[in-house]
């Protein structure tokens, strides 16, 4: 079946049992590694496998072909984008004109981001930049960006940059809504002939798997870590790979529709029937 996800240890770590053939009765999986930056845009333009990893924030453009699926994707506490500066006095207020830069126009950190900048930065940001992720931290130590917006492993490496947090946009979110964050999301195409309920199944007996084996995919999620550290790589799982990852559930489903009710009332994304989230 062909599938598509990114190289980050989450993903990896999820579906390695699957991938590698030890899920008695689930097809073969003809993975293709990409990031979700690549990803949204393939469901929006209806290209790419059959099941994939996109951002949560991408799904307004896909619902109508693509079902969100309950399971194997990140949500979770206290795993939020962060917004980072070289100046360690600098604050919300002194990003108004700004220019900030982001590794996507179509993620949660940037529906994150802007909703948190509409709140706290008076006068609003100035110029938007999309920046390969890699670039954002060496483009603000070098001042050639005034702040950058960062994900995953950023988290753990940032002050190796001498940067500062100006704000963890997680925080402020699970402060603001008491919802969990909402970041990469597995959707699957709803002319598969395949029912979502049994994808589903597979993904969750591929996590019980790691979850039981947890050494046993080290070398799949190493192989494809992008140069991690075997430390961080395995922080990063023990961050994105929770409970969530399984299932939604209603608290979930709640933080999606939060998140995309909001996006879609300040423009953000485009008007879309929430009841497809669960449909």
């Amino acid at each position: 079946m062909p599938i598509a996800y990114s190289p980050c240890p989450n993903d990896t770590f999820i579906f390695h049992a699957w991938a590698h053939g030890l899920l008695p009765g689930a097809p073969p999986l003809d993975v293709t590694y990409a990031d979700i930056d690549m990803t949204n845009y393939w469901a929006a333009r209806g290209e790419g496998p059959d099941v994939m990893k996109i951002s949560y924030a991408a799904l307004p453009w896909v619902l109508e072909n693509y079902r969100l699926l309950p399971c194997g994707g990140a949500l979770g506490r206290g795993c939020g984008p962060l917004v980072l500066a070289k100046d360690g006095a600098m604050d919300a207020a002194a990003l108004s004109g700004k220019r900030i830069a982001v590794p996507s126009d179509r993620s949660t950190a940037y529906l994150l981001f802007r909703l948190w900048a509409a709140q706290q930065v008076p006068g609003g940001i100035g110029e938007i930049v999309i920046m390969p992720f890699h670039e954002i931290m060496p483009a603000v130590r070098d001042g050639r960006i005034d702040a950058g917006l960062v994900i995953h492993e950023a988290r753990f490496t940032y002050k190796s940059y001498g940067l500062h947090m100006l704000q963890d946009l997680g925080a402020w979110w699970e402060a603001d809504t008491g919802s969990p964050i909402p970041l990469g999301a597995i959707i699957a195409r709803r002319s598969l002939e395949l029912e979502a309920e049994t994808i589903s199944g597979w993904i969750r007996a591929s996590l019980d798997y790691a979850w039981a084996n947890p050494d046993a995919s080290s070398a799949y999620v190493m192989e494809h870590a992008q140069e991690l550290s075997l430390d961080v790589a395995q922080a990063h799982i023990q961050l994105y790979v929770n409970a969530f990852s399984r299932d939604l559930g209603e608290d979930g489903y709640g933080a999606i529709e939060s998140l995309l009710g909001r996006a879609a009332e300040q423009g953000l994304v485009p008007a879309f029937d929430l009841g497809l989230l669960r449909s």
